[in-house]
Parts: C-alpha cells; structure tokens; sequence
C-alpha cells in the first residue's frame, strides 16, 4: 500500500479543481483506499483532492525565491530580444508563411482543446463536502443547512451577505502560477460554460446515487433498521413503563403487566381535550408579545425569524389553570384518562409526522435538513424538511417548548392533587413537592431561555419528524412526569434532613448546568466582551475560537454533566425501593452520550486539528476522571 505524503493537521498548497490555481489547505484526513486526502481552504470550503494536486509550502517559496519574471511568457520575450527578430507589423524575410502560421495554430488549439476536456472530465469526478458558513454576529459556529453535492465545484458557494477575501501570499501566488495567456483564459471561460450545460443535461440517476451513497454513510440510530425498531418499541416500552407504574408491586414477578381494555386506551372526548391543549398553545404561540430574533444562517444566507413568547404563553396557561381550580373544574380527569391522553398523544404526532414528510416531498433541496438521507423510512423518522412553516408558523420550534415542556408541568400539577385525593392527604407528601419544585425550575428556566434552542442540534442539524414530533409530544410530557406519576401509587416519606440533601444536589447541578450555558451564550455573542478576557481559546481554521478554561476547560460538554445530576435530584426524593423512578436518569444518561458522540463527529470533522488539540487539553467528555 503506498505511504502518505501529508500527514493530518499539515498545512499545504492545493490544487483549485479545475485551474492552476494553488491556495493555502490544511490536511483533514486521508482515504487509504481511493488514495484522496480531504483538506479544506481558508473560506472553510472542503474538498478531496489527489496526491499530485496537493505541494508543500517549501516548493512554492523555492519557486518565488529564484524566479526573475513574473511569467513564463516574459521569459521568452527576454531571451528572443537579443537573438530574433523584432515582431513589427511590416513584412519580414523570416516570418514564415501566413498558411503555416494558421495551420500551426489550428493544431495547437485543438490540442488544447484536448487537454481542457480531459482537465474537466478530472474535475468532474471531484466531490465536495459540505460548505460550512461562517456565522453570522452572535450565531453559533454550527453549519446550518444542507450539503451541497456538486457535480461542477469551480466555482464556490457565493453568499450575498459575507465574502471570502484571498490573502495577499494567496493572492500572489495565484498570479505568479497561472501559466495560461488570457486568451485561453476566455476560451476557458467559454469551455465551462457550455460544459456545465452539458452537465446539468446529464444522467441524474448516477448523481443520485452518488449523493444518497454519501449520505448513506451518515446514518445515525443503526440506520434504517435502527429507526424503524425505535419507532416501533419506543411507544410499546412507553405504555409499558406506565403500566408497571399504576401496580401495586411493580416488579419482574408480576411482568408483563396486564393489559387494559381497548376502551380504556382510547376516547374520541380525550382526543379532543388534547386537540384543544395543542392549539390553545398554538393561539398563545401566535401572540404579538415578546422580541423577534433571528436564526442561525441558513445555506443561502438567509436567517429566519422567531418570536419568543415561550415564558409569556406559561404565564397564560398558568392563568387559565388557576381559573380552572377557582372554578371548580376537577383536574382529577387528566389523571384517570392518563392512558387515553397518552394514546392520544401519540396518534397526533404519528399524523404530524405523516403530514410533515408528505410535505417535504415538494420543498425545494435548499430547504432539507442536513441529516435527512433520501431513503422514505430513515427520513420519516428524522425528518426531511428543515424548517417545515405554515406563514410564519414555525411547527418544529412551536412543538420543541410549548405543548409538550408546558404539558410537563401541568401533568406534575395533576400527580399533586391525585396523591391528595387518593391518599386522603391535606397537604401534598414532601417527597411530591420536591419534585415539583425541581422540575417546575427546569422548565421555567427553559422558557426564560428560550432563544439558547435555537442554536440546538435539534434546530440546526435534524428535520421535523417522527423522532422530534413523539419525543416533544409524547416522551416529554408523559416520561418526564414519570417522578410524580411514581409517587401517586408509591408514597415515600423524606425527612428534612434528606430533603437538604437533595435540594443541595439539585442546587449543585443547577448552578453548573446554568453557569456553563451562560459562559458558552456570552462567548458566542460577543467573544472579545472585557469579562471573558480571561478565558484561555484555541483559534481554528473557521475563523471562531474554542473556549479551553472555565467551565468548557472543565470537561468538554459540563452543560450535560450538570444536566445529568438535576435528573438524579428528580428521582432521589421516590426512595430507593425501586428501580422505576431511576429510569429516566438511566435514559438521560444513555441520551446524552449518544448526543455528545454525534456533536464529537461535527466538530472534528469541522474544526480538524484544532478540535484534536482541544480534546488533548480537555480530555474528559462529561465526567471528570470517569467520562
């Protein structure tokens, strides 16, 4: 097997495709098999390129040191000065016959002719990666939108609202080696355009499969085989879990537990009462109250607006709900048709998703998430289209925050007064306010930040699918609320000694949880703020820095390390009696490191050497010493 060249990390000269152009690259990576090593430019443009197209520095320096003409054509002129004749317009003994002139050239420009076609014939087997835009003001330094798969790759992604200047050295470099007279320049010029019309004319069928081959690659979840058992086992492990949790012994002697009636699973009025809660908060969604902000850019450059209203349309709810107990309306019938809102819960977001990847099929390729795939099963479940919007109704961010974090906490309201009424309580146990309390801060918190979501995997990278529709409208709000569910059928007694405890756990991974959002949030909208100036960052190839100290110096994601230590506080107050409770921990945990392993993929894969570097210095994923 031949032996690399340039190693990883290396910064070299390579070839622009389809010119003689040099630019400054920094090796990413190197295919063993096809021989191509994949580099990327200063604009953050990546390309796969072969051996011969790629130079050291060393050889471009040698080359500018001994040079004496800024071409090789004045050379020429030079040398011939001294020893041929003057080229006047006037007719010379010497010159050779016009015939001869003309054959000569028709000669050398077909020959020329030749070595372009095969030159774009090379360039067109080139393949580009995505293009990653630089951010925006305070956006993140994710890449927002879908990869471009080009069959002409010439010429770079333009952008109306940011360009990518050549430096000075690049700039000389490009001039100094471009060894083609400008005449064939705009014969080039010419050539191109009428082979990309070729081109585009071309078989699609082979693209296609190139593209969908590439994408293939990618698959995240096990693939289509992954995704098609998650969407079947995630809803049967769901009603399964609520099941165990309404018995008196849950435990593996008593398993499976029995199955309720097809009555008790479903009702036409509770669909309706879900149907009513969904577009109650879409009515509360669409208020003309709080700020508009915008977006991460997307791959055209255009960023789209959202309003955030999340803290507002929890204040409404709680206003109504409040109206609801003042009136006498029993909330006791969300807790006895718990199976039947679950179901109903479930069916509308398997027609949202119906819905959802039907319309995809018509939006235009611009407007595909960058993790969708081609293939119908794959693509149903993480969702095709991007941004799906009615007008200015955003589905995905609508469904990320309000019907499902804002059902949460209703639910935890109902488990409440459920526990009162069945165990003849006065006041609700310590252990169920606990619970509500701590999780009642999360969501809060969550909606007081709401514009931090907008800079999620979840928005940026994943479409609107079954993933996102069951996860936000279903496993949120009935999963979530598993604690107080727990406690209704299962009391426990905590003393306030534990109860200081917990709430200091809590209290710990609040803080990290809080702190370290806010230090990535203040860095990413103005990075040379006075208060980060001591922050130790590692520049990369995009432009951005990477925070190396404070709480990102700590472990690489200390957001999810204090994610994970509220969810243990959640579970801490239902005892140690059985397993139930710890699920969602158990759960949580397994999310997390399946989510910090995909965003390890993206930003190696974006920041290359850099982002090796900063795992060197941060080696710890989530847990210090352990993860």
């Amino acid at each position: 097997m031949p032996s690399r060249k340039f190693a990883d990390g290396e910064v070299v000269r390579g070839r622009w495709p389809g010119s003689s152009l040099y630019f400054e690259v920094e090796v990413l990576s190197h295919d063993s098999k096809s021989q191509l090593y994949t580099v990327k430019y200063k604009d953050g443009t990546e390309l796969e390129l072969k051996e011969n197209d790629i130079k050291p520095l060393t050889s471009f320096r040698q080359r500018k040191s001994g040079s004496t003409s800024s071409s090789p054509s004045r050379r020429r002129g030079s040398r011939g000065s001294r020893g041929s004749r003057s080229r006047s317009r006037s007719r010379s003994p010497g010159r050779p016959r016009k015939s001869s002139r003309q054959s000569s050239r028709r000669s050398a420009s077909a020959s020329h002719h030749v070595d372009i076609t095969e030159m774009r014939k090379e360039v067109l087997e080139v393949k580009l990666t995505p293009l990653v835009l630089k951010p925006f003001g305070n956006s993140i330094t994710r890449y927002n939108g879908e990869p471009e798969h080009r069959e002409r790759n010439a010429i770079p992604h333009k952008n109306t609202q940011e360009q990518f200047p050549l430096s000075q050295e690049s700039s000389y470099i490009s001039t100094q080696y471009s060894l083609r007279p400008r005449r064939e320049e705009i014969k080039l010029k010419e050539i191109d355009s009428e082979e990309e019309n070729i081109v585009m004319k071309g078989p699609t069928l082979s693209r296609t499969l190139e593209v969908t081959a590439t994408q293939t690659k990618d698959l995240e979840f096990g693939g289509v085989p992954g995704v098609f058992l998650i969407m079947l086992g995630l809803p049967a492990f769901l009603f399964l879990l609520l099941l165990l949790c309404r018995q008196r012994e849950p435990s593996l002697l008593n398993f499976p537990p029995p199955l309720p009636a097809l009555y008790d699973l479903w009702e036409a009025r509770v669909f309706g009462v879900y149907l009513l809660w969904f577009f109650v908060q879409a009515l509360f969604y669409l208020l003309p109250i709080g700020k508009v902000v915008e977006g991460t850019p997307l791959t055209d450059g255009r960023r789209l607006k959202y309003r955030l209203n999340g803290f507002y349309a929890f204040l409404l709810t709680s206003a109504a709900i409040g109206a609801c107990l003042f009136w006498g309306v029993e909330l006791y019938y969300v807790y006895r048709h718990f199976l039947q809102l679950a179901v109903a819960a479930l069916v509308f977001s398997v027609g949202l998703s119906v819905y959802l990847y039907v319309r995809a099929l018509r939006v235009p390729r611009a407007e595909l998430a960058p993790a969708s795939s081609g293939n119908a099963i794959y693509d149903f479940f993480i969702g095709r289209e991007l941004n799906p919007r009615i007008g200015t109704f955003d589905l995905k961010y609508f469904c990320e925050l309000r019907p499902g974090l804002i059902g949460w906490v209703v639910i935890n309201l109902v488990m409440l007064l459920a526990e009162m009424k069945l165990q003849n309580r006065a006041t609700p146990s310590l252990a169920m306010v606990l619970v509500n309390s701590f999780q009642l801060l999360y969501v809060v918190d969550a909606l007081w930040n709401e514009e931090a979501v907008l800079t999620t995997m979840d928005i940026i990278h994943d479409g609107f699918g079954f993933m996102l529709a069951f996860g936000d409208l279903v496993w949120v709000p009935f999963i979530y609320s598993f604690q107080a569910f727990y406690l209704v059928h299962h009391p426990n007694e905590v003393s306030w000694l534990a109860a200081s405890l917990i709430i200091a756990v809590k209290l710990c991974g609040y803080v990290i949880f809080r702190c370290a959002n806010a230090q990535k949030n203040a860095f990413r909208k103005n990075p040379t703020d006075p208060r980060l100036a001591h922050l130790k960052t590692i520049h990369t190839s995009t432009g951005k820095n990477l925070l190396v100290s404070g709480w990102w110096g700590f472990v690489r994601h200390p957001n999810y390390l204090g994610d994970l230590i509220m969810a243990l506080a959640w579970s801490l107050p239902c005892g140690f009696n059985h397993i139930l409770p710890y699920f969602y921990v158990i759960y949580f945990t397994a999310l997390l490191v399946h989510r910090e392993a995909r965003d390890e993929r993206q930003c190696r894969r974006k920041y290359g050497a850099a982002w090796a570097e900063y795992c060197r210095r941060v080696p710890y994923r989530i847990l210090p010493g352990v993860y």
